[in-house]
């Protein structure tokens, strides 16, 4: 899960602000117990708390290049990551096996440019301390949260959770998804667009469901990679069910213990399902 604070384009003393900044942070830490880190200089203040999926050893956050020249805070997975990494080694020196990572050396090859090219969920900002640049972006239909705000002196605010802005903010908002943000101008900016979201562009096309399953499959193929052991909340309901009867399959080819949850009223005919679920 994990969440980020941030404050961009300080207009104030950034040493005073840094420890406003890590009790806005405390507020997340229910989004990541396993660890907290911060980084700060006189522009920006990027904080960032932990769940440790992928790479636990060695993926804390906020990530640096291997110069430091590039900060990196992100609550994401992302789901091609290997496949990213293969390319960039040529030109970039990995320091750590984290799935965010790529982020940097992406956007030290292409700036924003890069975004469409992540396949997975995220929320992050990346700051430049050399040219004193940074980027903020959200995922392309808003699976992983993210908000901004602005204090009363205009300095900016980034988080995953709303209630770490409170207090401080007196202006805040949603950044929208599929956006992102440059400090070039700090206008907002889509970056995810897709023919089929006109109707004319897919108002004859036909549905096939073979291509639908075998996209729910990959879907949830995709998004089982961990470092660490799985669990499911299982509802009972189709989606779960769904998502837990592909899962299991998979598990069993790799050998690998698969443990579903649920959390219910007593008596509820839901948690008769998950059962019935769970045991088949």
């Amino acid at each position: 899960m994990c969440g980020i604070v941030c404050a961009l384009n300080i207009q104030e003393n950034s040493e005073k602000l840094r420890p406003n900044v890590l009790e806005m942070s405390k507020k997340l830490r229910h989004r990541g117990p396993d660890w907290n880190g911060i980084y700060s200089d006189e522009d920006v203040i990027l904080a960032h708390e932990r769940l440790a999926i992928v790479d636990p050893k060695s993926g804390k956050q906020p990530l640096f290049s291997q110069d430091g020249r590039y900060i990196l805070a992100a609550n994401g997975e992302i789901y091609n990551h290997n496949e990213l990494r293969e390319d960039l080694e040529k030109k970039y020196n990995f320091l750590t096996k984290s799935d965010c990572e790529v982020i940097i050396a992406l956007f030290d090859e292409k700036r924003e440019r890069f975004i469409d090219e992540l396949n997975g969920i995220f929320g992050f900002v990346i700051y430049d301390k050399v040219k004193k640049e940074f980027l903020v972006a959200r995922d392309h239909i808003g699976i992983i949260p993210l908000y901004m705000g602005w204090d009363d002196v205009g300095t900016l605010f980034i988080s995953s959770e709303l209630k770490a802005l409170e207090g401080r903010c007196k202006k805040i908002e949603i950044f929208p998804p599929g956006n992102y943000m440059s400090s070039k101008d700090c206008k907002l900016k889509k970056w995810y667009k897709r023919d089929w979201m006109k109707y004319e562009n897919v108002k004859n096309n036909n549905t096939s469901i073979d291509s639908l399953k075998k996209s729910l499959e990959d879907a949830v193929y995709r998004q089982l990679m961990s470092d660490v052991p799985y669990g499911v909340l299982l509802s009972g309901g189709l989606d779960s069910s769904l998502v837990c009867s592909i899962a299991s399959k998979i598990f069993k080819k790799k050998g690998i213990p698969f443990y579903t949850f649920s959390i219910g009223i007593p008596g509820s005919p839901a948690n008769e399902y998950a059962k019935l679920v769970s045991e088949y």
